[in-house]
């Protein structure tokens, strides 16, 4: 089982694909999609679009997990990033037609078994359950696996891999 976990945003988009083997989550690939803060608006969803349909194209997942929206206090910011996160959700969908949303406390019990952990806990947890000699970089690929590895722990895969 492939999955492509997503970390939503406007200016970057992290990702991350890992394998589900025998029960166990092995590290694929991870990354992030940037997009210029001087480009317009529409042209920065767009770039969002296509480089996501390449990454869909590329690494073929079985599933993608999406985290959903953390809004804080900057409306400006929320609103833009809802905008990035419906580009993300059509093009998925249109894409691999598999996509499952998880809040930020559902990632942080599923690596932690705490729902108020620090970041820094999921990124540790993260490169622990992978197997990664460092956390990755940059923030958001990290978020991205522990978004797939979330996914990768529930009991919608044949894997059933559980995180303990």
């Amino acid at each position: 089982m492939r999955i492509l976990g997503i970390d939503p945003g406007l200016a970057t988009v992290g990702w991350g694909v890992i394998d589900v083997i025998n029960g166990k989550p092995k590290p694929v690939a991870y990354g992030v999609i940037l997009t210029p803060k001087d480009n317009k608006f529409a042209d920065r969803l767009m770039i969002i679009e296509e480089d996501l349909n390449s990454l869909i194209d590329k690494f073929k997942p079985d599933e993608i997990a999406l985290e959903e929206l953390f809004f804080n206090d900057n409306v400006k910011t929320a609103i833009n990033v809802a905008h990035a996160r419906g580009v993300i959700l059509i093009t998925c969908i249109k894409k691999c037609g598999k996509l499952y949303e998880y809040t930020p406390l559902q990632i942080k019990q599923a690596l932690t078994g705490y729902g108020r952990a620090e970041k820094r806990q999921i990124q540790e947890m993260t490169k622990t359950f992978l197997n990664l000699p460092k956390i990755p970089k940059p923030d958001d690929a990290a978020d991205a696996l522990a978004v797939a590895l979330t996914h990768s722990q529930t009991n919608r895969l044949s894997g059933n891999f559980k995180i303990k």
